[in-house]
């Protein structure tokens, strides 16, 4: 808040042509940005659009005087924990954890480990062309939270309200124009109800699908070969199943732990604090019990235990939960025996910490334990399979989001902010040209001008989005600078969402975390109010 009223005060001594003779260089370009707030009616006599157009002429001249303006304004924190609605941490005496890239994180070679897998066996079982081998993972391509509309065999990004965005729609490989978007799906305007009819890619283990999704189908149109877009999907889904449900990816993580997992002390200093707080833990996960334990046991093997196992952190252990039917389903749990690898026939009717458990449903959950409502935290990271139902339950939920850092360390550059801001400064002259009633005869000079600054937005938006992914952009925006349709479910499902879970460390137990009053949707998505620069 200082930053920014000393940006004002320094804005407004440039409002005044008697003072503006003295000022320094960077700060005249200040007073030309700021004449851009000012409003059409002083000076009537003036034409309207030739006004706006040398005000354009101005701005293009003072953009070198944005870093200056700048360079004092507050910077989103990349390890912040962002907050949709209010969390008394103090209130909070149970601590629930999905596991995959949850407490575990993983390197790009687990995504073209299952790419490979899932390939090999479209070729091999379902007998898909030889030539489809050559494909490799492109971990440049896909983004988190993209969909996928089986029918019609595209990717798609939407943004906040089931729009498309004009570059976020591809066919295979290629990129559609927004002629042909609108010609595939007649407006850009999905809406929410037809979302709800595409497939969801929420979680990072949905980039392999995504990818694999796009290069099958670039496969079969570059080969000329006729087929339809929903066996496409079917076929490569139940080949990423099979290689998950099999345990082929599992086997070969636990093979070569040092190549696929990311060790991380800080996340058992987190779980070991809660334990020292006397907060309750449990561990729910989709995954077997023997891949989570082999993984645990190698990222915690450097640390010390009483016992004699990552278990003792945890007073629940749930493994194939089946998540998200674990949230409204009535199945039983059933006690795993870890040494003969088999399920227990006898009732569960307590948990014990020195047992594992195997399925189960959230009603039998909470029969059993008598945990409720707001004193439960679930943490995960798909915002449907892990969230969406223990939100709908009462529990408060927290996201696990780790392209989060990347993409608020990208934002916080001077490359981003800089076409932030210039950007903020041609939507207020487009503002302006749309409230201006030209007559006819001035019809070709007002069109112009349009032109010309609709050419500078698209310069700005297209600068800003070839920081981030080179296919789709950021995850959390769009290309217009709307929150994506991603970040629709984390403001839908996510009381607050993180990087990492370490992050949690530098808040004390008793912390109250609540939204800013000053941002409705996405916390991290700083706005630039074009109040930096005027006088008022």
């Amino acid at each position: 808040m200082a930053a920014t009223a000393r940006i004002r005060r320094l804005a407004s001594c440039y409002l005044s042509p008697a003072l503006s003779r003295t000022a320094p260089r960077h700060s005249r370009g200040l007073r030309g940005m700021c004449t851009l707030s000012t409003t059409l009616g002083s000076g009537a006599d003036e034409d309207e659009i030739e006004r706006i157009r040398r005000e354009f002429e101005d701005a293009k001249r003072n953009y070198l005087s944005i870093p200056a303006a700048m360079k004092d304004m507050p910077k989103m924190n990349p390890q912040g924990i962002y907050v949709n609605k209010n969390v008394k941490l103090d209130d909070l005496q149970v601590y629930g954890f999905d596991y995959d890239y949850t407490l575990s994180h993983y390197s790009d070679h687990l995504q073209c480990l299952i790419y490979d897998l899932a390939k090999k066996h479209l070729v091999d079982e379902l007998k898909y062309p030889e030539s489809c081998l050559q494909y490799e993972y492109d971990c440049s391509f896909p983004v988190r939270g993209l969909y996928y509309d089986k029918l019609k065999g595209c990717l798609l990004k939407l943004d906040f309200f089931g729009s498309i965005e004009p570059d976020g729609c591809f066919f295979g490989r290629r990129k559609l124009s927004l002629a042909e978007i609108k010609e595939l799906y007649g407006t850009r305007h999905i809406g929410r109800d037809q979302v709800r009819q595409l497939v969801g890619l929420m979680d990072v283990f949905c980039f392999s699908e995504a990818c694999l999704i796009a290069d099958i189908v670039q496969h079969f149109v570059d080969a000329k070969l006729e087929f339809d877009a929903p066996y496409i999907y079917e076929d490569v889904n139940k080949a990423i199943q099979h290689v998950h449900r099999s345990g082929l990816v599992h086997r070969k993580v636990l093979a070569e732990p040092q190549k696929f997992l990311i060790k991380n002390n800080k996340v058992f200093r987190f779980l070991k604090t809660l334990r020292e707080k006397g907060k309750k833990l449990f561990l729910l996960t989709n995954s077997p019990f023997y891949f989570v334990d082999g993984g645990m046991s190698y990222l915690l093997e450097d640390q010390h235990f009483d016992g004699n196992s990552w278990r003792e952190l945890f007073d629940v252990v749930i493994a194939q939960a089946n998540k998200p039917i674990f949230y409204n389903s009535d199945h039983p749990f059933r006690v795993y025996d870890t040494e003969k690898d088999t399920l227990a026939f006898t009732a569960v009717d307590k948990f014990l910490p020195s047992e594992v458990y195997y399925h189960g449903c959230l009603k039998s959950f909470l029969q059993i334990t008598k945990w409720r409502g707001p004193e439960v935290i679930y943490f995960g990271d798909h915002l449907l399979s892990d969230l969406r139902g223990p939100s709908k339950a009462g529990w408060r939920t927290a996201a696990v989001i780790s392209e989060l850092e990347d993409e608020i360390g990208i934002q916080n550059s001077d490359s981003y902010r800089f076409q932030q801001a210039k950007l903020s400064i041609i939507h207020d002259l487009l503002g302006k040209v749309h409230a201006t009633v030209v007559s006819t005869e001035k019809g070709q000079v007002y069109s112009a001008l349009l032109d010309e600054l609709n050419a500078e937005r698209h310069q700005c938006r297209s600068g800003m989005r070839n920081l981030f992914n080179s296919s789709f952009g950021a995850t959390f925006l769009t290309d217009t600078g709307k929150e994506s349709s991603f970040a629709y479910h984390i403001h839908q499902y996510a009381d607050i969402y993180t990087s990492k879970l370490e992050n949690f460390l530098s808040h004390a137990p008793e912390s109250w975390l609540h939204p800013p009053h000053d941002i409705k949707i996405m916390p991290h998505n700083a706005k630039i109010p074009t109040s930096l620069f005027n006088g008022s």
